[in-house]
This record gives structure tokens, C-alpha cells and sequence, in this order.
């Protein structure tokens, strides 16, 4: 059976960012995940850190940061591992009318190669659709002031993997300073 290319990415752990836009756009158009009738867009900037200057803020930007379910895929060895303990980060603001988001996915690092290259990580469309559900929780509390009544917002990644160790000297995102990991 011949699988697709975003089949194949999916079940590699390759990285897609239509997927994460095209489950972004359902959710604001389908699903009314922010129906406040402001247009919102979503970006990818892979350099992006946790810190906001002073302006930024005073600009209007907000942090979130996240531990999602990825697949990855070392682009040395090819070797294939899901981790729980992936981290997204995002950035968002509303101004006027028009929201904005950037995020970052990091990466992780093969055990076996421990040559310094990250992976980047791949997502099931489940796990997009959850991580996008608890941005827009975050955005329509901090941007529009509303309490969210069910527990979207929670953490919650859907593997046995969750119980692994987390291994720092692998992790993108600890290297960073940015790891959800410490926090949990």
C-alpha cells in the first residue's frame, strides 16, 4: 500500500507546518475557537526564545509554552522515537483586529548519534488539534478576558511515554533554557 507524503511524514515524525496552519484555519472557521471576528494568522520562526524584551511587551506579545506528543527522526541514522515530552512554544498578541501567532517547535536529539543535530518533530493531527484547542483557551483568556470552563488549557499528552525519563542532554528545548520538562 502506497501511504501519502503527509502519511509518511506523520509516521516518520517529519516535521509539517500546513498541518498546524490547516487545523489552525478548521478551528477559527469551523470550530469558532476565537469568534470574536478578528482575523488571526499562524507562523513558524525557529529561532524564536521565551523572553520578551520590554517592547515586545509593551507591543502586546504573550508567551505559551508547551509539552506536546511528537514523532521524531534522526537525520543521521534514521532511527524513529515518539516522545512525549516535546516542547512547542508560541508567541501571540492581538492588536486591533488582527491576532498573530509565531511558534516554535524544538527538537530532540538521537541517543544513539549524540551528534548535536536535532530532530524536528512530526504530530499526529489528534495531537495538533489538542495543542492548538489549549492555545486558543490561553488567547481567549489573556486576549479577551474569558475563563474557560472545561479543562482544555491542561496538559495532557496521550502516551506511556510521558513516564520515560527525560534526558536534558537530548532535549533542544533544555539546551535553550526553554524545557517545559522543569516545570512539570
Amino acid at each position: 500500500m502506497m501511504l501519502s507524503f503527509v502519511s509518511q511524514c506523520k509516521l516518520l515524525g517529519g516535521w509539517l507546518p500546513s498541518l498546524w496552519n490547516e487545523t489552525f484555519e478548521e478551528l477559527l472557521d469551523d470550530d469558532n475557537e476565537l469568534d470574536h471576528g478578528d482575523q488571526w494568522t499562524l507562523n513558524f520562526n525557529y529561532t524564536q526564545g521565551d523572553t520578551l524584551t520590554k517592547e515586545e511587551r509593551k507591543r502586546g506579545w504573550k508567551i505559551f509554552c508547551q509539552r506536546v506528543f511528537g514523532n521524531l527522526k534522526c537525520p543521521s541514522c534514521r532511527k524513529v522515537w515518539g516522545s512525549a515530552k516535546v516542547t512547542v512554544l508560541f508567541r501571540y498578541r492581538l492588536r486591533g483586529e488582527r491576532g498573530a501567532v509565531i511558534m516554535r517547535p524544538f527538537g530532540q536529539a538521537c541517543r544513539s548519534c549524540l551528534d548535536g543535530t536535532y530532530a524536528r518533530p512530526g504530530f499526529s493531527e489528534e495531537e495538533v488539534e489538542r495543542a492548538l484547542l489549549r492555545l486558543c483557551a490561553k488567547i481567549r483568556k489573556n486576549c479577551y478576558g474569558e475563563m474557560d470552563d472545561n479543562d482544555v488549557g491542561r496538559e495532557q499528552p496521550n502516551s506511556t511515554n510521558n513516564f520515560k525519563p527525560h534526558v536534558k542532554e537530548l532535549c533542544e528545548a533544555c539546551s535553550q533554557g526553554i524545557c517545559r520538562e522543569k516545570e512539570d
